[in-house]
């Protein structure tokens, strides 16, 4: 009887200890830590603030004489634009998560972290939230301090609006637990050319027409479809009822997608490794045409009749030390083919408006070409502002909008031979 009792009771002091240790192992490490927000927190924080600061500006947007400008992942600013040489700060809306932005009517679409959000902007003295669409997005986290390791996240307690820089007290597992998937948010603009005018609007946003948005963007609409991209994908909403998009579904793209480009009848997507075309006549079947392959590096792209103009620069994800201006011919959709290439410093959004083509060069500055020639564009620079660290522009009735990280700027260049500076909505310093 000893024999079989004693192997059991050796079981179970083993069991015990076993439990004991992991009960009592921990480790403690310098680290970010994650600050949450609870869901229901999330949902209900739409609201409109006064006296919010410009700190970190995102992606811009233009719809009927007002401006919208993304703070990162906080809201948006919003500027009463009917005079360019004197914008007037009307309100900001708080929208935690909020990165990218398209306009359809009077309805601003928007992300929140992981939900897609409808914002009525029809009246800007009274900006509500609309509609909501929960989970639809992937769950991304702020940018974070790699210079110390990362403590883990747990999507259970909410989304991560922050980080803490403090002493992390974790539990060490022998078989740790999978961690939850996150990303880090990319980058994103995007234009609508031709949708917009400078005409007056009121109080606000009119019922009509969409926006325009800058060259690298993520959200783009076709009459009643809302188009997103999420790295690998195009998921299609039906936006026919303004308030309520409803999901269609999803079109595979191909890998590491970043920017979008619509025209009327194509999307053109700039991804790390190409230009991918699709035919989007019929917004809701949408179909590939062709896949234009480059090195692999950033780049956002516009098109302008035959040409597209492409801009390939290093950091980031990117993993590629080329920065460059690519010519590409897209006369035949189905076989694209490079015209030129001309170097640049470390190139991000573009426009073109005629014969001119305004690039944001990074810390180089706002540059501006004649694209008369695709042949020697690059040569044919009319003027160049390096003072600036730029990142997007929109032109708009020889009106130029500018991003870049100390705020927004904008360029008469109506006279060519002759541009002058309207206005400039300058970075503020967080309280």
């Amino acid at each position: 009887m000893k024999a079989k009792i004693i192997p059991i009771v050796l079981i179970s002091i083993s069991i015990i200890l076993l439990i004991s240790c992991e009960d009592t192992t921990y480790k403690e490490y310098k680290g970010n830590a994650p600050v949450y927000m609870g869901y229901s927190e999330l949902r209900k924080a739409v609201k409109l603030e006064e006296d919010v600061p410009l700190v970190n500006p995102g992606k811009i947007y233009f719809k009927d004489n007002f401006i919208f400008i993304i703070e990162e992942l906080k809201g948006i600013h919003v500027f009463d634009n009917s005079d360019p040489s004197a914008p007037v700060k009307k309100t900001f809306i708080n929208v935690p998560g909020a990165v990218d932005m398209a306009i359809s009517d009077n309805v601003l679409y928007t992300d929140s972290y992981i939900d897609l959000v409808a914002i009525d902007v029809q009246d800007v003295e009274n900006i509500q939230e609309v509609g909501r669409v929960h989970d639809i997005l992937p769950y991304t986290v702020p940018p974070v301090d790699n210079d110390y390791p990362t403590s883990y996240v747990d999507k259970s307690k909410g989304v991560v609006l922050d980080w803490d820089l403090k002493t992390i007290r974790e539990r060490v597992y022998n078989n740790p637990p999978v961690y939850p998937y996150y990303e880090l948010r990319t980058d994103g603009f995007k234009n609508f050319p031709g949708a917009a005018s400078m005409s007056s609007s009121g109080s606000g946003v009119s019922s009509s027409g969409i926006g325009i948005g800058g060259s690298m963007a993520r959200f783009g609409i076709k009459g009643n479809v809302l188009f997103l991209l999420d790295n690998n994908n195009i998921s299609l909403y039906d936006i026919t009822v303004k308030s309520d998009p409803g999901a269609l579904w999803e079109v595979y793209a191909g890998w590491g997608i970043e920017t979008m480009f619509l025209t009327e009848k194509n999307m053109f997507l700039g991804t790390t490794t190409g230009m991918i075309i699709f035919d989007i006549t019929n917004p809701y079947s949408i179909k590939n045409i062709s896949n234009f392959s480059h090195i692999r590096s950033c780049d956002p792209v516009v098109v302008d009749d035959t040409l597209a103009f492409v801009t390939l620069r290093s950091g980031n994800n990117c993993g590629s030390t080329v920065n460059r201006l690519d010519v590409v011919n897209i006369k035949n959709l189905i076989s694209p083919s490079i015209v030129s290439s001309f170097a640049m410093s470390n190139p991000h959004g573009l426009g073109k408006d005629g014969d001119l083509l305004f690039i944001c060069d990074g810390d180089a500055g706002l540059k501006i070409y004649d694209a008369s020639n695709p042949l020697t564009v690059g040569y044919n620079i009319i003027y160049t502002y390096p003072s600036i660290n730029a990142y997007d522009v929109i032109p708009v009735g020889s009106v130029l909008f500018m991003i870049g990280d100390d705020g927004l700027y904008q360029y008469d260049y109506s006279d060519i031979q002759n541009i002058s500076l309207l206005s400039k909505i300058s970075v503020e310093t967080a309280e």
